[in-house]
């Protein structure tokens, strides 16, 4: 359900939003609350920081818009407004859109217009939310992020906006890096530190553009969730593309003889997405656990360098769209039944 703050001091627009949007509101699909003024707003949203959008009005009594932009990017750099005005405020839309707004709509409202544009609006909110679940997991595009993002991103608020505890549909990924261990084992620290982090950041960019993110990384290992529409897909597309891109990279330098590789493991189905490890030590990882979990680092562990690893389930989903090869049946561990595995070819 998305949450919408509805800022105005006009009490008839209430009612037209819940006349308008009634349908959306029955179905569950929008949740609308509503504030007279910016004061008010910041209020409501310290009640409920998982609110997605705000739609404001800029002349308001106590606490003006453009006001409560400023507030709110400092506040909570998650949630996207939408500025609610007439065209005779043109002016300060102008200065609402460079503190930020992300759109605007002039009164009198046009609620097809008003529709489209809260639908954008979430779009974005929601790919701003996934981008910065990968970010947290991934220290090294923390760089590329603002500051006001960086600590809402350590707040109580992004917490509890962000780690419910759910069952999920969605693909896993698991990329290793063939033969890293000896290369580790051998050269200097700094070397294989340098290495790793170019190989993972390669892994993160190819997986972030297919709009997955990076669960954790695990050795010289990553692994990757997806989820929404077309999951598997995306999650093929973006271990192609590690694939392809690890593999055109030539050797850390001219006395090595280590070429990298990977070996990648897919599985897609349903699995336990939520807060795990231990409170007491104030270590927990938002994670996503269960068998589709268990059974994709199983298949990347049967991998051999360069291969992508699916099963049965997979391969009926996606076999019109890719070019893939039956390897045969495998015992796999806690699998009574051994299991037909293919490799996705491109």
């Amino acid at each position: 359900m998305v949450k919408i703050l509805v800022v105005d001091d006009e009490a008839d627009l209430e009612i037209l939003i819940k006349q308008k949007f009634r349908k959306k509101i029955r179905e569950n699909e929008y949740d609308f609350r509503f504030a007279l003024n910016g004061r008010d707003a910041l209020e409501k949203i310290s009640e409920e920081p998982d609110t997605d959008i705000v739609l404001s009005d800029i002349n308001m009594p106590e606490m003006d818009g453009l006001t409560l932009l400023t507030k709110l990017n400092e506040k909570n750099p998650l949630i996207k407004a939408v500025i609610v005005s007439a065209y005779g405020d043109m002016e300060n839309i102008r200065t609402a859109m460079n503190r930020g707004a992300f759109d605007f709509i002039t009164k009198p409202i046009n609620f097809e217009d008003l529709s489209i544009t809260v639908e954008k609006t979430i779009q974005h909110a929601r790919q701003l939310k996934d981008t910065l679940i990968a970010i947290k997991e991934n220290d090294i595009l923390k760089m590329y992020v603002d500051e006001n993002v960086l600590k809402f991103m350590n707040s109580r608020e992004y917490e509890s906006s962000l780690m419910e505890n759910e069952t999920i549909e969605g693909s896993v990924v698991f990329i290793d890096m063939v033969g890293f261990t000896r290369i580790s084992e051998t050269a200097p620290p700094n070397t294989v530190v340098k290495m790793i982090n170019t190989y993972f950041d390669i892994m993160a960019k190819e997986i972030i553009a297919q709009k997955g993110f990076i669960d954790k990384f695990i050795g010289d290992a990553v692994m990757a969730v997806f989820r929404g529409d077309y999951h598997l897909d995306r999650a093929i597309d973006a271990a192609l593309a590690v694939r392809n891109k690890i593999s055109a990279l030539d050797p850390p330098d001219e006395n090595s003889d280590f070429k990298p590789k990977v070996s990648i493991g897919i599985k897609s189905g349903e699995m336990t997405s939520g807060n795990i490890g231990s409170e007491s030590l104030k270590r927990l990882d938002y994670t996503v656990i269960g068998d589709t979990v268990n059974t994709a680092a199983r298949f990347q562990d049967i991998a051999k360098e360069n291969q992508i690893i699916i099963g049965e389930s997979c391969y009926e989903k996606i076999k019109e769209y890719f070019k893939c090869r039956e390897l045969g049946k495998f015992n796999l561990k806690n699998k009574v039944q051994p299991v037909t595995i293919f490799e996705v070819l491109e």
